[in-house]
């Protein structure tokens, strides 16, 4: 399975980063939507993202409406996640999807109500309290891309440690 993390217009360079090292230790593409609140090249983006930055595959998009022309959503397992959403994250079936694309807002102001309502239907939220905002946008990208995974059976990933065999 090809997993893409799209990250909408971000702001905190260090939930990028964080991000960013999730992608690259399970091989998930990300995908970078401008502006960003920062410049990839900014200290706490590689401290926070360490020494996986050359394993990781990454596209740049210049602007939202770009990102949708090329990847449309109505051609592809796209889901938007809000805190909004009419759906669970653990909802779909991913495990029958060859391809899914995981979108993310930035993290004052999420992804553009026009299009979360022109794609209700593949909206997706984390359960939580309904008296706090939301949670952390590096958990909730760690969140949802796990339970894809999860229903992949982890594929192409090491499940068990060998680290003890050895000892």
């Amino acid at each position: 399975m090809k997993i893409n993390i799209v990250m909408v217009e971000p702001e905190i360079p260090q939930n990028t980063g964080n991000i960013a090292r999730t992608c690259a230790a399970i091989g998930a593409k990300l995908h970078l939507v401008y502006p960003l609140g920062f410049s990839i090249s900014d200290k706490a983006v590689k401290r926070a993202g360490l020494d996986y930055w050359d394993k990781l595959e990454i596209e740049e998009h210049t602007s939202f409406k770009e990102f949708l022309e090329k990847y449309k959503p109505e051609e592809n397992n796209m889901f938007f996640a809000t805190t909004k959403g009419k759906h669970v994250y653990s909802k779909p079936d991913y495990s029958k999807m060859d391809e899914v694309f995981l979108l993310f807002g930035k993290e004052t102001k999420g992804l553009p109500e026009d299009i979360l309502q022109k794609y209700i239907d593949k909206t997706i939220r984390i359960p939580m309290r309904e008296t706090l905002r939301s949670l952390n946008l590096s958990n909730s990208v760690s969140i949802v891309v796990y339970e894809v995974l999860r229903q992949k059976n982890f594929e192409g990933l090491e499940e068990i440690s060998s680290y003890f065999d050895n000892k």
